[in-house]
């Protein structure tokens, strides 16, 4: 049930966004140089790697690690890559990556190919076995603010004790969240 859910939201909200989608990528590619998505290699199901895409909100020479890990973040941003990230249109293009299987409206929010910090923590408490979101308890929870332990935590929580209503929940509160650019610190 959960994956025709999925389906059926991703491909409708990709009907309800294909035109501020479309505007969103002139404007990445009007306002700095290369393509409007990037593809970021991301740990999914089963430790899997899969390529997760996003609108560009980097400059295309930022480094491939985890945002927090820039000394400081601001510089790499695109011109409307701060507006991006706020306002999680940046996110948009992820709604692919449910259609295919590879991510779940709400589940774990997918780890970098190299946070081997994440995906061992993960791993041992079995949060691995749970296809990653587009959101999940944690994003809600905290977002940007909780630290790798706290984020997993919640993620064991959602893995013990996930349900429909509890994804509804979820999806619920990221509104709330999105609205209000709520925990976002980048």
């Amino acid at each position: 049930m959960k994956r025709a859910f999925d389906f059926i939201m991703a491909l409708g909200a990709l009907i309800v966004f294909a035109l501020p989608m479309l505007a969103v990528a002139i404007a990445v590619r009007a306002t700095s140089k290369g393509p409007a998505i990037y593809w970021s290699d991301r740990v999914g199901r089963e430790n899997r790697l899969f390529r997760m895409p996003k609108f560009r909100s980097m400059r295309i020479e930022t480094p491939a690690v985890a945002t927090h890990l820039l000394s400081d973040t601001t510089a790499w941003l695109t011109p409307i890559g701060g507006f991006l990230r706020k306002s999680s249109l940046d996110e948009l293009p992820q709604l692919w990556s449910i259609l295919v299987g590879d991510m779940s409206i709400v589940g774990p929010r997918p780890a970098l190919f190299n946070q081997d910090d994440l995906i061992a923590l993960r791993t041992e408490l079995g949060v691995h076995r749970l296809r990653p979101g587009l959101t999940g308890w944690a994003q809600v929870n905290g977002r940007d603010e909780l630290p790798i332990p706290d984020k997993v935590r919640l993620d064991v929580e959602y893995l013990q004790n996930r349900t429909f209503g509890m994804d509804l929940k979820t999806i619920w509160m990221t509104v709330g969240k999105v609205v209000r650019a709520k925990d976002i610190s980048h």
